[in-house]
């Protein structure tokens, strides 16, 4: 049996309508996707509707954290495994056909998978973002805040996958803007009551006022090289 037959995609969204609907296309090999909206008002539902197989529910978000485990235990979610995605996540074929390959080994709780950004559908050649535990077994599985991400916190093995999530965000240059303030704000909490010792280095400089920005900035042009994405990176 296909470990696809197996799966429930959970996807969280708030107007997503620049992104969803090219992350639902490459879901259609799944046969069941629920999304938790928090209250879209820019047509993402609308977009949603077109799609068989999938299902939504509404509810207003308080926390990302309260909100994905909601979503894992209250919407009549009964397949063992959750494809946890952004709305902004989009799985190459590659992805699917390895994820439907997978066998199902008791052993294995979750498997761990890396990124590729994209800039409009363009894949960079590096990517910043750290590699998440997207899919696991559900009921094996919470989420704790970490920063202003969550994190999905795993009770048993979590084997790493080969092929990559393309993270392709296609938001108003100005609503980036504003999340990447809030995103900032939880980081600055994280990392202010967070003990010393407990820090890596990168860390540290974080949360130096002056010369972090300029640092982060090299660093990550440079030791993650973005520059060889050219302009878009």
């Amino acid at each position: 049996m296909s470990l696809l037959n197996q799966i429930t995609v959970l996807i969280l969204t708030y107007n997503e309508a620049p992104n969803i609907g090219r992350t639902l296309t490459a879901l259609s090999r799944f046969s069941d996707v629920v999304i938790l909206d928090s209250g879209s008002t820019d047509g993402t539902i609308e977009i949603i509707g077109q799609y068989a197989n999938v299902r939504y529910v509404t509810r207003p978000l308080d926390t990302h954290v309260a909100q994905w485990n909601h979503g894992l235990t209250s919407y009549g979610i009964q397949r063992p495994w959750v494809l946890a995605l952004d709305a902004d996540y989009i799985l190459p074929f590659a992805l699917v056909d390895e994820i439907g390959s997978l066998s199902l080994d008791a052993a294995i709780s979750g498997y761990r998978v890396a990124f590729r950004n994209c800039v409009f559908g363009r894949p960079l050649t590096s990517t910043i973002y750290p590699p998440v535990v997207a899919l696991y077994r559900r009921e094996r599985t919470r989420y704790l805040q970490e920063g202003h991400t969550q994190r999905a916190v795993v009770n048993g093995a979590v084997a790493a996958r080969r092929e990559r999530i393309f993270h392709d965000d296609r938001e108003p240059l100005l609503r980036l803007f504003a999340s990447q303030q809030q995103h900032a704000k939880l980081e600055v909490d994280h990392l202010s009551r967070a003990a010393s010792a407990s820090l890596c280095q990168a860390d540290k400089i974080r949360l130096m006022a002056f010369p972090a920005p300029i640092l982060v900035f090299l660093c990550t042009l440079i030791a993650k090289r973005c520059i060889l994405g050219g302009w878009a990176g």
